[in-house]
Protein backbone atom coordinates (compact mmCIF):
# COMPACT_ATOMS: atom_id res chain seq x y z
CA UNK A 1 0.00 0.00 0.00
CA UNK A 2 1.36 3.44 -0.84
CA UNK A 3 1.16 6.44 0.96
CA UNK A 4 -1.64 8.03 -1.35
CA UNK A 5 -3.81 5.31 -0.48
CA UNK A 6 -3.84 6.06 3.51
CA UNK A 7 -5.93 7.80 4.71
CA UNK A 8 -5.50 10.42 8.01
CA UNK A 9 -6.45 8.71 10.89
CA UNK A 10 -5.30 10.39 14.22
CA UNK A 11 -4.41 8.43 17.40
CA UNK A 12 -3.36 9.30 20.74
CA UNK A 13 0.40 9.90 21.28
CA UNK A 14 1.57 6.23 22.49
CA UNK A 15 4.50 5.68 24.91
CA UNK A 16 4.97 9.07 26.17
CA UNK A 17 5.93 9.78 29.63
CA UNK A 18 6.08 12.75 31.41
CA UNK A 19 9.53 14.14 32.70
CA UNK A 20 10.42 16.78 34.76
CA UNK A 21 12.78 19.75 33.93
CA UNK A 22 15.49 18.34 36.14
CA UNK A 23 14.93 15.04 34.75
CA UNK A 24 14.78 16.14 31.09
CA UNK A 25 18.19 18.60 32.22
CA UNK A 26 19.73 15.16 32.98
CA UNK A 27 18.89 12.64 30.21
CA UNK A 28 19.90 15.57 27.99
CA UNK A 29 23.37 15.60 29.58
CA UNK A 30 23.66 12.23 30.10
CA UNK A 31 22.84 11.39 26.22
CA UNK A 32 25.14 14.19 25.26
CA UNK A 33 28.42 12.93 27.77
CA UNK A 34 27.58 9.08 25.97
CA UNK A 35 27.42 10.85 22.52
CA UNK A 36 30.66 12.59 23.33
CA UNK A 37 33.10 9.50 23.62
CA UNK A 38 31.71 8.64 20.12
CA UNK A 39 34.92 9.06 17.72
CA UNK A 40 35.37 7.98 14.24
CA UNK A 41 38.33 5.17 13.70
CA UNK A 42 39.40 3.51 10.70
CA UNK A 43 41.63 0.91 12.72
CA UNK A 44 39.18 -2.20 13.54
CA UNK A 45 39.51 -5.18 15.54
CA UNK A 46 38.65 -8.49 13.77
CA UNK A 47 36.49 -9.48 16.68
CA UNK A 48 33.41 -10.85 15.48
CA UNK A 49 29.70 -8.64 16.23
CA UNK A 50 26.61 -10.17 16.72
CA UNK A 51 24.30 -9.90 13.39
CA UNK A 52 21.10 -9.39 15.86
CA UNK A 53 23.40 -6.09 17.64
CA UNK A 54 23.57 -4.98 13.35
CA UNK A 55 19.59 -5.64 13.04
CA UNK A 56 18.78 -3.86 15.63
CA UNK A 57 20.64 -1.12 15.14
CA UNK A 58 19.05 -0.78 11.83
CA UNK A 59 16.02 -1.24 13.33
CA UNK A 60 16.31 1.95 15.26
CA UNK A 61 17.20 3.64 11.77
CA UNK A 62 14.13 2.63 10.52
CA UNK A 63 12.12 4.82 13.38
CA UNK A 64 13.71 7.92 11.79
CA UNK A 65 11.43 10.65 10.69
CA UNK A 66 10.88 10.98 6.97
CA UNK A 67 9.19 12.88 4.35
CA UNK A 68 5.15 11.91 4.06
CA UNK A 69 6.51 8.90 6.35
CA UNK A 70 7.58 7.16 2.78
CA UNK A 71 10.97 5.85 4.70
CA UNK A 72 12.87 6.15 1.33
CA UNK A 73 15.94 4.08 2.83
CA UNK A 74 17.39 0.86 2.34
CA UNK A 75 20.68 -0.95 4.36
CA UNK A 76 22.62 -3.20 3.10
CA UNK A 77 24.47 -5.31 6.09
CA UNK A 78 27.59 -7.51 4.75
CA UNK A 79 29.71 -9.79 6.71
CA UNK A 80 30.94 -11.80 3.96
CA UNK A 81 34.42 -11.68 4.08
CA UNK A 82 34.52 -12.04 -0.36
CA UNK A 83 31.55 -9.31 -1.04
CA UNK A 84 33.72 -6.89 1.75
CA UNK A 85 36.76 -7.64 -0.62
CA UNK A 86 35.22 -6.70 -3.60
CA UNK A 87 34.04 -3.59 -2.17
CA UNK A 88 37.25 -2.65 -1.24
CA UNK A 89 38.81 -3.52 -4.64
CA UNK A 90 36.14 -1.52 -5.75
CA UNK A 91 36.18 1.46 -3.87
CA UNK A 92 40.31 2.16 -3.63
CA UNK A 93 39.74 2.16 -7.30
CA UNK A 94 37.81 5.06 -7.00
CA UNK A 95 39.74 6.53 -4.30
CA UNK A 96 43.18 6.32 -6.20
CA UNK A 97 41.65 8.44 -9.03
CA UNK A 98 40.59 10.82 -6.66
CA UNK A 99 43.74 11.39 -4.93
CA UNK A 100 46.02 11.41 -7.58
CA UNK A 101 44.29 14.08 -9.47
CA UNK A 102 40.51 13.77 -9.92
CA UNK A 103 39.69 16.21 -6.39
CA UNK A 104 40.53 19.94 -6.07
CA UNK A 105 43.92 20.64 -4.29
CA UNK A 106 41.33 22.48 -2.09
CA UNK A 107 39.66 19.14 -0.96
CA UNK A 108 42.85 17.15 -1.03
CA UNK A 109 44.38 20.23 1.61
CA UNK A 110 41.20 19.95 3.77
CA UNK A 111 41.22 16.04 4.32
CA UNK A 112 44.92 16.23 5.23
CA UNK A 113 44.82 16.64 8.78
CA UNK A 114 42.26 13.47 8.95
CA UNK A 115 45.21 11.78 7.85
CA UNK A 116 42.99 9.66 5.00
CA UNK A 117 44.46 8.14 1.72
CA UNK A 118 43.23 5.50 -0.97
CA UNK A 119 43.94 2.49 0.95
CA UNK A 120 41.05 1.32 2.77
CA UNK A 121 41.96 -2.03 4.50
CA UNK A 122 39.15 -1.11 7.37
CA UNK A 123 36.73 -2.46 4.77
CA UNK A 124 37.72 -5.97 4.93
CA UNK A 125 39.41 -5.97 8.65
CA UNK A 126 35.79 -4.26 10.63
CA UNK A 127 33.06 -7.43 10.76
CA UNK A 128 30.16 -5.83 9.09
CA UNK A 129 29.63 -3.30 6.18
CA UNK A 130 26.81 -1.06 6.00
CA UNK A 131 25.59 0.18 2.74
CA UNK A 132 23.22 3.42 3.15
CA UNK A 133 20.87 3.71 0.10
CA UNK A 134 18.07 6.22 -0.88
CA UNK A 135 15.06 5.13 -2.36
CA UNK A 136 14.78 7.89 -4.77
CA UNK A 137 10.88 6.41 -6.22
CA UNK A 138 8.67 4.04 -5.09
CA UNK A 139 7.16 1.46 -7.11
CA UNK A 140 3.35 0.48 -6.85
CA UNK A 141 2.41 -2.93 -7.26
CA UNK A 142 1.30 -2.18 -11.48
CA UNK A 143 4.68 -0.96 -11.91
CA UNK A 144 4.22 2.22 -12.15
CA UNK A 145 6.79 4.74 -10.05
CA UNK A 146 5.36 7.54 -7.49
CA UNK A 147 7.56 10.29 -5.96
CA UNK A 148 9.60 10.01 -2.37
CA UNK A 149 9.86 13.60 -1.26
CA UNK A 150 12.91 14.84 1.28
CA UNK A 151 14.91 11.76 0.24
CA UNK A 152 18.69 13.39 1.12
CA UNK A 153 17.00 15.00 4.35
CA UNK A 154 15.37 11.50 5.73
CA UNK A 155 17.97 9.40 4.66
CA UNK A 156 19.96 11.50 6.77
CA UNK A 157 18.25 11.49 9.69
CA UNK A 158 18.04 7.50 9.27
CA UNK A 159 21.54 7.42 9.46
CA UNK A 160 22.05 9.70 12.60
CA UNK A 161 19.95 7.19 14.32
CA UNK A 162 22.26 4.30 12.96
CA UNK A 163 25.49 5.72 14.06
CA UNK A 164 23.86 6.99 17.14
CA UNK A 165 22.48 3.47 18.04
CA UNK A 166 26.08 1.72 17.07
CA UNK A 167 28.02 3.56 18.97
CA UNK A 168 25.38 3.32 22.50
CA UNK A 169 26.24 -0.97 21.45
CA UNK A 170 29.79 -0.53 21.79
CA UNK A 171 30.85 -0.11 18.38
CA UNK A 172 32.93 2.03 16.55
CA UNK A 173 31.60 3.73 13.12
CA UNK A 174 33.98 5.42 10.40
CA UNK A 175 31.72 6.91 7.11
CA UNK A 176 33.24 6.18 4.29
CA UNK A 177 31.91 7.92 0.62
CA UNK A 178 33.93 6.54 -2.22
CA UNK A 179 33.13 9.24 -4.86
CA UNK A 180 31.28 7.88 -7.50
CA UNK A 181 29.79 4.57 -5.98
CA UNK A 182 27.69 3.36 -8.26
CA UNK A 183 29.85 0.07 -8.09
CA UNK A 184 27.38 -0.71 -4.79
CA UNK A 185 24.54 -0.97 -6.75
CA UNK A 186 25.40 -3.75 -8.36
CA UNK A 187 27.41 -5.22 -5.69
CA UNK A 188 24.87 -5.31 -3.54
CA UNK A 189 21.95 -5.97 -6.24
CA UNK A 190 20.10 -2.97 -5.32
CA UNK A 191 17.59 -1.61 -7.99
CA UNK A 192 17.76 1.25 -9.70
CA UNK A 193 16.16 3.36 -7.96
CA UNK A 194 18.27 3.46 -4.91
CA UNK A 195 21.44 5.19 -5.10
CA UNK A 196 24.32 4.59 -2.65
CA UNK A 197 24.75 7.25 -0.70
CA UNK A 198 27.85 5.74 1.95
CA UNK A 199 29.71 2.72 3.56
CA UNK A 200 29.64 2.62 7.38
CA UNK A 201 32.36 0.42 8.24
CA UNK A 202 31.25 -0.86 11.90
CA UNK A 203 32.98 -3.01 14.63
CA UNK A 204 35.61 -3.01 17.64
CA UNK A 205 38.49 -0.47 17.36
CA UNK A 206 41.92 -1.96 17.64
CA UNK A 207 43.99 -2.06 20.72
CA UNK A 208 46.29 0.18 19.16
CA UNK A 209 43.30 2.93 17.56
CA UNK A 210 44.25 5.87 17.12
CA UNK A 211 42.27 9.26 15.90
CA UNK A 212 43.39 12.53 14.43
CA UNK A 213 44.10 15.12 16.58
CA UNK A 214 42.17 17.67 14.12
CA UNK A 215 38.92 15.74 14.67
CA UNK A 216 39.11 16.40 18.54
CA UNK A 217 38.51 20.09 17.50
CA UNK A 218 34.86 20.30 17.67
CA UNK A 219 32.79 23.66 17.18
CA UNK A 220 31.87 25.50 20.59
CA UNK A 221 28.30 25.75 21.21
CA UNK A 222 28.36 29.44 20.39
CA UNK A 223 29.43 29.03 17.28
CA UNK A 224 26.40 25.91 16.63
CA UNK A 225 23.74 27.68 17.93
CA UNK A 226 21.37 30.68 17.93
CA UNK A 227 18.59 31.12 20.35
CA UNK A 228 15.72 33.69 19.36
CA UNK A 229 13.97 33.15 22.91
CA UNK A 230 10.82 35.48 23.83
CA UNK A 231 12.38 35.21 27.40
CA UNK A 232 14.28 38.38 28.89
CA UNK A 233 17.20 37.99 30.69
CA UNK A 234 18.39 40.43 33.39
CA UNK A 235 21.19 40.89 34.63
Amino acid sequence: MTTSEIRYQPLPLPNRGDMTDAAMQAAALAHHDAMATRHTVRDFSDRSVPRAVIETAIATAGRAPSGANQQPWHFVAISDTPMKTKIRAAAEEEERAFYEGGAPDEWIAALEPIGTGASKPHLEIAPWLIVVFAQRWGTREDGARYKHYYVPESVGLATGFLIGALHLSGLSVLTHTPSPMKFLTGLCDRPVAEKPVMILAVGHPAKDATVPAAALNKKPLEEILTVISADTETT
